[in-house]
Order: structure tokens, then sequence, then C-alpha cells
């Protein structure tokens, strides 16, 4: 971009995340076009060409951009549910008319009214953005004329990244292989990676999601591929399996305690050397964001006497998710040749993986992808060009960055602000919104049916909706009976929304801006008094 620097030097302590660990207390980083030209201490000369090119002093930590690997973005507009008991698999949370009061009913109607969807995506976008993540999985849209795509945002999308040295991630695949094996297995070894839910639960239920992967001709159909979403019902012999066909998984340990009161056998995998990255899941039943959810995996590993250490942690959500996705090439690290996604952290004493855990997202300095600064402090994001959006953040001013020749038209230039006041207002009017909806001769006019507009739609890809599948549903059993009930199956016969849906708060852009947060997750029945006691200490 013309008006925006794209050749600079940018100094602070700098954790590489390399192969080797290392970490520069004083050092710089080169940045050219988007990509890492050099990794130097502070006092070496500048590499040639950056002679006179400006000097960005951080003051900071300088850490690789945070990837997420499971998160249900197109739901992180709503407030942490008060979950009402304990379950023991996926199957049943997921059903009732309380679910889609609170969830699945607002969402459906937001994201099939017009003026609403681009503020979702603006908004949730901003939630990762302001935690420090670059990159994370997609907002799925569909249109009025069959069109499906992901949105294309500012934070990176592991489905859909159209650059040839990041190959696209799966995750959900279509109903037919989802039921039978050889084709599902045949999936996976076309993909270099697919991200999909696996044995989500505690009991002989979520566990039939796994054994059924096993073929008729004791082959089993898995791949190196397979990145095994939670996972928390595979026992010893499971992971033994994981390990032996290259299988890594994706960690959500705030989701399972909430909803299970477990979490995925973690120290087994890590005995095995099976991979983990790790996801917030959603806000519904998960943590704010990825920062978050680091601080729940610091404290499950301590209770069960340090499985990781704290740059494990780190590393699951920077080398480790790039590797699971095939993309250690290009991202993960901080290395010469790689492309230019950082955050920057106020803290430059102690352990710096330590102190990146128990960061407030208020001590973010600064969010960059592709070496273009998209959130941060307002002193630093002026020496990189002009910022499009001021906001608030704990009292601290910050800065957006969302300029872009290229940027998603269904957005455009629509603001942080703008998107939380349509949000705030169409949550206040749930069941008005979904009279209109109800109402056919106003439904069609609203969505410009028989029109040749095009209007998009949010694919609410939770609900498993028709002809998607974000796990396999082998057939198990002596019956042959496909594993696990698709919650748009048992939401079918369902009341109408416009009897059902009240108004709901927005929630909360971050924990710094959520007074009522961490008294919430107090209040969760399933959760360990270790994790209510200890989350408060970590922010």
């Amino acid at each position: 971009m013309s008006d925006q620097l794209s050749r600079y030097l940018i100094k602070g302590r700098i954790v590489t995340m390399d192969a080797a660990d290392t970490v520069l207390n004083a050092g710089f980083l080169a940045i050219d076009a988007g990509r890492i030209v050099a990794v130097l201490d502070a006092k070496a000369l500048p590499p040639p060409g950056f002679e006179t090119s400006p000097v960005i002093k951080t003051q900071g930590t300088i850490f690789p951009g945070l990837i997420e690997l499971h998160n249900h973005l197109s739901y992180d507009i709503l407030r942490l549910w008060d979950v009402p008991k304990l379950f023991t698999n996926r199957d049943q949370w997921n059903q009732g008319e309380t679910y889609r009061k609170l969830i699945t009913g607002p969402m459906a109607v937001l994201g099939r009214t017009p003026g609403y969807l681009e503020a979702i995506v603006r908004y949730v976008e901003c939630k990762s953005l302001l935690c420090g993540v670059t990159t994370s999985q997609g907002i799925g849209l569909a249109s009025n004329a069959g069109i499906k795509r992901f949105y294309r945002g500012y934070v990176r999308n592991v489905e859909q990244t159209t650059e040839a040295d990041l190959p696209e991630a799966g995750t959900s695949i279509a109903d037919i292989e989802a039921n039978n094996a050889a084709m599902f297995l045949a999936r996976l070894e076309r993909e270099t990676c697919m991200l999909l839910h696996l044995s989500e639960g505690v009991d002989n239920t979520a566990r039939k999601h796994f054994l059924s992967l096993k073929m008729a001709s004791g082959a089993w159909a898995i791949a190196p591929s397979l990145a095994g979403i939670h996972s928390v019902g595979l026992k010893t012999e499971d992971l033994d399996v994981m390990q032996a066909h290259g299988a890594s998984v994706i960690w959500s340990p705030f989701s399972n305690f909430l909803l299970y009161g477990k979490t995925a056998d973690v120290a087994g995998m890590k005995a095995r050397g099976i991979r983990i990255g790790l996801g917030s899941d959603w806000s519904p039943s998960g943590s704010k964001n990825l920062l978050g959810e680091l601080k729940v995996a610091r404290l499950v590993s301590a209770e069960s006497g340090g499985i990781f250490t704290d740059k494990e942690l780190v590393s699951m959500v920077t080398r480790e998710a790039a590797g699971i996705l095939q993309w250690q090439n290009s991202l993960g690290s901080l290395e010469p040749g790689k492309r230019a996604d950082y955050l920057v952290i106020g803290t430059t004493s102690g352990d710096p993986y330590t102190a990146l855990i128990k960061s407030r997202e208020t001590n973010i300095k600064l969010v960059a992808i592709d070496g273009t600064p998209r959130y941060g402090l307002p002193t630093l994001m002026t020496r990189f060009g002009p910022m499009t959006e001021s906001l608030k953040l704990g009292g601290a001013k910050r800065a957006l960055n969302f300029s872009d020749e290229n940027a998603d038209p269904l957005v455009g230039t629509l603001t942080l602000n703008e998107a939380q006041k349509r949000l705030t207002d169409g949550l206040k009017r749930l069941k008005e919104l979904a009279i209109e909806l109800e109402n056919p001769i106003v439904r069609d006019t609203v969505l410009g049916v028989g029109e040749a507009t095009t209007q998009w739609f949010l694919v609410l890809n939770h609900d498993e909706p028709q002809g998607i599948a974000l796990r396999p549903h082998l057939p198990f059993g002596p019956n042959a009976a496909p594993t696990g009930l698709r919650a748009s199956e048992a939401l079918m016969a369902a009341v109408p929304l416009s009897q059902l849906l009240e108004p709901l708060p927005l929630d909360a852009l971050t924990v710094a801006s959520d007074p009522t947060f961490l008294t919430r997750v107090a209040g969760q029945k399933n959760l360990p008094d270790y994790i209510k006691q200890g989350l408060p200490t970590l922010y």
C-alpha cells in the first residue's frame, strides 16, 4: 500500500520461536514488503538496503503472530453461556430450546438480516486481532445465488489463503465423506491439513467417533493431515493409534471443562510426541480469545504437575500450529524469508513466554500481518502510516488500520464502532427481526428474493447445516448406525424463533473491557476450583 511504510526496522526483545528457541534481549527485525529480511542483534549493522530505513523502537517484546486453530468465529458476538449441567458428549448440549434461544437462534436471525452480517465479521475479527491473533479459522458465507466462500479479512484465514506457500486447510467435509470411511480417508490423503472435531466428550458415545475410523480391513481412516479437535474421549490405546498415523490434536481446555468437567489427555499426547495446537473454540462456551485460552492451558498444566513449560504452551500457538497447517516455511517463527506476522507486548523483563501468557489484552502494543500493522498503540501505529479508527481498551487509547485496496467489499469501510452499535441494537431487537424473517412478504423483500442483487448470509457451521459436516459420522456397531446426532437435525421441528428469542447483550471485545467476565466464570458449575481461582491471577 502506497500510504503505508513497507521497509523498516523494528526493535525490541525478540522471541523468534525458531528451532533453537533463540531470544535476542535487544535486537531488530528488518522487514521489507511483508517479509522478514533479517533478524539481528541490536548492535549489528542494518542489512544492505536498510541503511536509511525508519527504526521503530517498541520498548517491548516481539513474538510471532498467534495462530488459532479452532474458533467458530461467527458466534463470537455472544456472551459466555451459563452451562446448566454436566454433559458427557457433544450430542447432548447442542439440542433443546435453551441452545436455540441463546446461541443458534440469535445467530440465525442476525446472519440473515441485511446490515448485520458485515457487522458480525468486523466485530469478531477485531476480537481476535486485539489479543494478538494473526491467523484463525474463517467465517463462512453463502449467497442467494448459491455461491459459497469465506470472508476475506485482515486476520489470516486457514481455509482460503490464495497463497501458494500457505496451503489451505479443510475444516469441514461433505456429508458423503462423513459417512463413508474409504471416502473420508481419501479426502484426508488429498489434503495437507484437516481440522475436524473428533471424540468430543467423555463417554462411549464420544469415543465411538474415533473407533468408527477403524475400517473392516483393520486399517484406520487416519492420516497425518488429520488434526482432531477436542479429542477428549480418546483413551491410551487411541493415542497410540493417533501417534502411529502421525495425526495431531487441537486442544480447547476451557470449553472442555465448561461442558464436560474434563479435558483431553494432553500428558499422554506429549509423551507420544503428538503435535498439539490450541484453540478457544467460541465465546458461548470457551475463552473470549486465544490469550485467555493460553492462561487456562497453563492452569491445567500446572494442576497436573507441570505438563508443559510456558515455552511449550506458546509454541502451540506459533511454530507447532504452523507445523500442523504445513505452514512452517512461511509462518510460526521470526526468521529470514518468512512472513512478517508479529505481535508486541509491553514487557521486556523476566521470562518472555511467561510474560506473554500473563499479559492482559491491554499489554499488547502492536499487531502486524504481512508487515502491515493492523492494531496497536497510536504512537506506534502512526509511524507506519495513517490510522483508520481509534478506540479505547481498558481506558487506554488504541488504533486500527483497516486500509487495504483489496479489502473484502462485503464489509468495506465499516468501522468497529459502527459494527458494535449495529450488533448491540440487533441483539436487543431479536424478536422483532425474527418476526420479519418469518413473514414471507417482508422476508422476500428484505432478502432480495427474485432480484439480481446478491445477498450474503452467515454460514453457521457449528450446527452442521445441510451438506456440511465438521466431524466424521461413520457407521459403528452391530446396527451400523452413523455416529453423532447432527444439531441441525435435532432442531428441525422447533418452535418459531419469534416465540423464543429475547434481548441479549453483546459480548465485550476483551476481558479488559468486560468487568463481569471473571465473575461469570466463577459461577460456572463444571469448572474446577483451581481454574476459577487461578484465572483472575493471570489477568
